[in-house]
């Protein structure tokens, strides 16, 4: 544990006292603020652990973050019947997204709803990874109604967490904190919170037209700086759970060594408790290749992306390497909807008039019948066969 000195009182107190003045100097404390936990406690944690497989759970009635969480379109419903059907395929985890427009808007009603979503996947007996911040598509979230999808657009009204405007504002970052704090310090010592992923894809950008013009120049920078902090903040509430954040650019080559990593995917390695990857690779031999590099960290692993269909990344090709090494499996997508995440990337630079033939993301549809029943057999049997 590292001890940091914090002034209690930041101005001088001036009491008068008739002719006297008597001043009250600063009050000084000493914080107990946690380190990142060793190899042998993260172990140790993880082995308890069975194979984690799970998904990216988004319910299909909800756009984005927002739309899933506000009061007026929270939706218990949908989220209780699809998070029954992710038990009834054999999945004990899911990575779920958060914004922190939400703490802004109502924080009490907002640990409600969140501890509601946790008392659901409980009774299916699904452990949750709450995804605090994201620097990936729209730039600029908004509160209250969210957008309509656009017709056949992959992500068309995904939202980045805090978004540009606090981002390349290395003066608002600090707004954050009673968001970040707040959260992580509610359900510190929740045993249905398996994990924390304090931020996706840090310096990730939107590339669509109309979109990357309002993206945060030198991104990477302002990422890192907010990556900086918000590590401390979730260090000086100390959870039970592990941090990470997840590696998912660049040369693979350069994956096994942190001084060839840039900066901020080196700060994320060396600050999570348990090192954590995105794996859309079509080549299976980059699958591969990555997990090996990534065992010269000497960590537990998560994969907390994959499945692009369309480019050779199913769960037919993907899971049997990552049940090989007990690494935790959570794919992006589970039940079709408003995020369109049927469609492949490219749908923002193609025109789709239908269903694609091949599903890029996703499981199930609306109803709850599978996209390939021969794929739904196999996540199935491959969760239950040891």
């Amino acid at each position: 544990m590292k001890k940091l000195i914090i002034p209690l009182l930041l101005t001088l107190i001036i009491i008068s006292c008739g002719d006297k003045t008597k001043e009250i100097k600063d009050s000084i404390v000493e914080v107990e603020i946690a380190e990142r936990w060793s190899k042998e406690k993260a172990w140790e944690w993880f082995e308890k652990q069975p194979w984690l497989v799970g998904a990216n759970f988004n319910p299909s009635s909800s756009i984005n973050q927002l739309e899933f969480w506000q009061e007026d379109t929270f939706d218990p419903e949908t989220i209780d019947r699809e998070l029954k059907w992710s038990a009834d395929l054999g999945m004990n985890l899911h990575r779920v997204y958060l914004h922190n427009l939400l703490w802004q808007q109502d924080s009490v009603g907002f640990l409600n709803r969140l501890d509601n979503y946790l008392s659901l996947a409980d009774k299916h007996s699904i452990k949750t990874m709450f995804v605090l911040l994201d620097d990936v598509w729209h730039p600029v979230p908004k509160l209250g109604k969210q957008p309509d999808p656009t017709p056949h657009v992959h992500n068309s009204g995904w939202v980045q967490a805090p978004g540009a405007e606090i981002l390349g504002d290395p003066s608002r970052h600090d707004e954050l904190k009673g968001y970040i704090k707040g959260v992580t310090s509610h359900f510190a010592n929740d045993d249905r919170v398996l994990i924390w992923d304090v931020y996706n894809e840090p310096d990730n950008s939107a590339h669509q037209s109309g979109r990357r013009e309002l993206e945060v120049k030198n991104k990477q920078k302002y990422s890192l700086q907010l990556l900086r902090k918000v590590i401390k903040w979730t260090r000086e509430v100390n959870p039970s759970q592990p941090l990470t954040s997840g590696i998912w650019r660049g040369n693979i080559n350069h994956w096994g060594t942190l001084d060839s990593l840039p900066p901020v995917d080196k700060f994320m390695i060396e600050n999570s408790d348990v090192v954590s990857f995105h794996a859309y690779d079509g080549n299976m031999d980059d699958v591969e290749k990555k997990i090996e590099l990534l065992k010269n960290y000497e960590r537990p692993l998560f994969c907390t992306e994959y499945v692009a269909r369309g480019g050779g990344n199913t769960f037919e090709s993907v899971m049997p390497i990552l049940k090989k090494d007990k690494i935790a499996a959570i794919n992006w997508g589970f039940v079709a909807g408003k995020t369109n995440t049927i469609y492949p990337w490219i749908s923002w630079d193609s025109t789709f008039t239908g269903e694609p033939k091949i599903w890029h993301h996703d499981i199930l549809r609306k109803d709850g019948t599978p996209y390939s029943q021969s794929e739904v057999d196999f996540i199935k049997e491959i969760i239950v066969n040891p």
